[in-house]
């Protein structure tokens, strides 16, 4: 028998759970959901007889290499800055690791060690990244492969509020991880290539600089530039062509309405308030605003960032309760901490609330001196709050590759992305047996 060891099991986790234990009797394995809480790792297994969980707090390193040891490889549903320990305990003790976030330095350092011991570290295997790049390096090595030259590459993703969804004026709801959407393009000035040029985003402008763009069936979205574009050129194998863009996705007038946060610095993590037990959302926002004895915090708002008294940016800001005295419920936090805090009371997902993961590609290409444009798209929707989008296409490619890797279908050893044809291929297809497809059509480029 083989063991799958799962550390964490939070929202991203129920279908990776789902598909491992569904194939678990023909497989003869034993699917270990391992959590600090442990009557939520009891839900994900729903008693199933291959199905057991654990409590185990990773930060305890010999109950961890514990049951490290043990398995056959581990699934880190971790958040991204917990999982070197796990992953160094997996190359010591000779055990595959697999997790649906960045490869970073740390992964990437113990990648050499891993190889000498036939180890497969698999990073990037949820939806972005993930399901973004097995799509993404399909079309490129197709063109590749009928002579076409690249020419431009732009992709984009988001998790959003589908359109049978009781409506906001925002049309977003939190389907991830709430602080990682607070603290977007915080992370430094983004970097991406535009007709040759590189070219820059600080981050007090990445919410203004958005493009637009239209999927069949679903309309309008505005997107804006996600973190460093430029570190996928070698990884796409791109590194000589002149347009390379990735983007969130958002419908439109959320980004212009963020921007407010931005400006008014309530996304800023790099200090903590104070008095926040006396807080209420009202005095949060005038915090940030200069004095005046007789204007309102609305008012004070409007005329700081030049917002009309009509415009429906108002709308959004005062359905979120921004201007209510309502108390805030924190003891102390950063304004990101304090913001976050808000959002979820309106944007954590109800019971029947349905979200929506839209993902999109644009290549354009040469060949015999005629210029296409190749696009795929992607939309796929939850059930519920317990079954949403975003947990589906994150767990499910995860699930597949830890398929893989045990079956021995994976030759490939150290620390390793899912961008040949031996991951896109078959995952791809399994993919599309559970209605994550994606739609294709090509144009020729108007002269």
């Amino acid at each position: 028998m083989q063991n799958i060891l799962i550390i964490g099991a939070g929202r991203s986790t129920q279908s990776l759970v789902d598909y491992l234990l569904f194939h678990a009797e023909s497989q003869d394995w034993q699917v270990i959901v391992a959590d600090r809480n442990l009557s939520l790792a009891q839900s994900k297994i729903n008693s199933h007889t291959r199905g057991k969980a654990i409590e185990l707090d990773v930060n305890q390193e010999e109950e961890r290499r514990r049951w490290i040891k043990e398995a056959s490889i581990v699934v880190s549903m971790l958040p991204a800055f917990m999982h070197k320990e796990v992953a160094s305990d997996c190359v010591a003790l000779g055990v595959h690791l697999a997790t649906a976030s960045y490869l970073s330095e740390e992964m990437k350092a113990l990648g050499a060690a891993a190889k000498e011991k036939g180890l497969i570290l698999l990073n990037e295997i949820g939806v972005d990244p993930g399901i973004d790049h097995l799509s993404a390096m399909k079309m490129i090595d197709e063109i590749r492969a009928m002579g076409g030259e690249l020419l431009a590459f732009e992709s984009f993703t988001g998790g959003l509020l589908a359109p049978e969804s009781k409506k906001n004026p925002w049309d977003y709801i939190f389907s991830w991880n709430p602080r990682n959407v607070v603290l977007a393009g915080a992370g430094g000035a983004v970097k991406f290539k535009q007709e040759g040029e590189y070219k820059y985003i600080p981050y007090s402008q990445i919410f203004r600089r958005t493009e637009f763009m239209d999927i069949q069936g679903y309309g309008r979205f505005e997107g804006y530039a996600n973190r460093d574009s430029l570190m996928y050129r070698s990884v796409y194998g791109l590194d000589e062509i002149p347009t390379i863009y990735r983007g969130t996705l958002r419908r439109p007038g959320f980004c212009r309405a963020w921007d407010v946060f931005v400006k008014l610095g309530l996304t800023d993590d790099s200090y903590e308030m104070e008095g926040v037990e006396n807080m209420t959302h009202r005095s949060f926002v005038n915090a940030f605003l200069a004095y005046h004895e007789f204007n309102s915090v609305e008012i004070k708002l409007m005329h700081y960032l030049h917002i009309a008294q009509d415009d429906d940016l108002m709308e959004k800001l005062t359905w979120l309760d921004l201007f209510e005295e309502v108390p805030i419920g924190l003891d102390k936090g950063t304004p990101a901490q304090i913001l976050q805090h808000i959002l979820e009371k309106k944007w954590t997902m109800q019971p029947d609330d349905i979200d929506m993961l839209v993902m999109c590609h644009k290549i354009t290409y040469q060949k015999n001196g005629s210029k296409y444009i190749r696009e795929m798209s992607l939309v796929v929707k939850g059930k519920n709050a317990a079954h949403t989008a975003m947990a589906h296409t994150v767990g499910l490619p995860l699930a597949m590759a830890v398929r893989r890797i045990l079956e021995g279908k994976i030759k490939e050893t150290g620390a390793v992305l899912p961008i040949t044809s031996e991951w896109y291929t078959p995952l791809l297809l399994e993919l599309a047996e559970y209605g994550i497809v994606f739609h294709e059509k090509e144009t020729p480029c108007k002269a």
